[in-house]
């Protein structure tokens, strides 16, 4: 079949603006990444000062950092509409975001979504899977305390004992509010097979769009992070302590991530951009954590039940192109997700000017030294 001129000049355009774009990416990531790490070396004495301070100033080169992962798509042409409830009004609050994961362009859409949702992005940790650690990324997220989690039956006992670890040390001494966390364990193209046939064996629903939960890493976080309570007061004292303390986790958010044609993004064409200009459409339900059982068995069914929400949602998704009411609405209202190009332009300016300014700051040292 012969190509066409104008097809000749597609497949060009496409194949230059993915090399502009990807060395854009890659001088982002030259600069901003070592900025943020030299701020924050020059700012140690003020974390052993003001340790909160620290971690606000940290929090906010982190989001700035995340907006500029966020702006690579937005520019391409891949923007989020939003459904379901509306997550602003527990943005201050502390929350536990549980996703279907179907791509690494997941991460990118909630780094995306989440930018204008108050102080969530500044204030979140992460639970990912441990190859990001070994990403251009993976050195900002040790230092934010994101935690990074080995798959497999051989690791599982042990990575949950590291992750409560890891919650009791940096959770609440870095100030965090939101978790996000991705039960099924992996892609869903990897873990289909596997997931239907424990469906079968166990006489559970077959699953097509998502695949089925591990309980784990959920109840180590609600153990973890859910406020204790001795006779309907938080634990520990008298009404100044306890006003001193956190609330705790109050809300589980199930979020629902779908893709047009259910052919969701990944990072390389969130990077590249030679994908046309894209929907993604996010579905949140917000559930009280008076709801959500801590009993294991408990809390299995209730996991399972939201995956299989999900799975409703999504095939109504697919048929119809758009999620359904929540309850109690006669129609389902969808919300535009924005970003501001002026708001992202300023962060770019600033990352290229701050790897200027330590790249002459650092020749300087180097000439004054050798």
């Amino acid at each position: 079949m012969a190509v066409t001129l104008e097809q000749a000049q597609r497949v060009g355009y496409t194949l230059l603006k993915g090399l502009l774009r990807f060395g854009f990416m890659v001088a982002n990531n030259l600069v901003a990444i070592p900025s943020y790490i030299l701020y924050l070396i020059i700012l140690q004495p003020l974390r052993l000062l003001d340790s909160k301070r620290f971690w606000y100033i940290e929090g906010v080169l982190f989001k700035w950092l995340l907006a500029m992962v966020a702006s690579w798509g937005w520019w391409a042409g891949y923007t989020v509409v939003e459904w379901g409830d509306d997550v602003k009004v527990v943005s201050e609050d502390e929350a536990m975001m549980l996703v279907n994961h179907q791509a690494t362009g997941d991460v990118c859409t909630l780094m995306m979504c989440l930018q204008d949702k108050g102080t969530v992005v500044r204030q979140m940790m992460w639970l990912m899977d441990h190859i990001f650690k070994y990403t251009n990324f993976g050195i900002v997220s040790l230092i934010h305390g994101d935690f990074f989690i080995r798959q497999g039956k051989a690791h599982r006992d042990q990575q949950l004992v590291l992750l409560k670890e890891h919650l009791d040390k940096h959770y609440r001494s870095r100030d965090r509010k939101w978790i996000v966390l991705f039960p099924e364990g992996g892609f869903l193209r990897k873990r289909r097979e596997t997931s239907q046939a424990f469906a079968k064996k166990n006489n559970l629903p077959f699953l097509t769009y998502v695949t089925l939960p591990r309980l784990g890493a959920t109840q180590v976080i609600l153990k973890s992070l859910v406020a204790q309570q001795e006779n309907g007061t938080p634990a520990g004292g008298d009404a100044m302590v306890a006003e001193s303390k956190s609330k705790g986790l109050q809300w589980v958010i199930d979020t629902t991530i779908a893709y047009p044609n259910a052919e969701p993004i990944d990072i390389q064409t969130w990077i590249l951009g030679y994908r046309r200009p894209t929907v993604t459409h996010v579905h949140y339900r917000i559930f009280p954590i008076k709801d959500v059982p801590a009993e294991p068995e408990a809390l299995t069914d209730w996991l399972y039940q939201r995956f299989i929400e999900k799975e409703d949602l999504l095939s109504h998704f697919y048929k119809t192109g758009a999620f359904p009411p929540l309850q109690g609405q006669a129609k389902a209202i969808s919300r535009e997700m924005t970003l501001s190009n002026l708001w992202l332009i300023v962060i770019q300016s600033l990352a290229f000017l701050s790897g200027i300014m330590w790249y002459c700051i650092l020749q300087y040292f180097y000439h004054c030294l050798f």
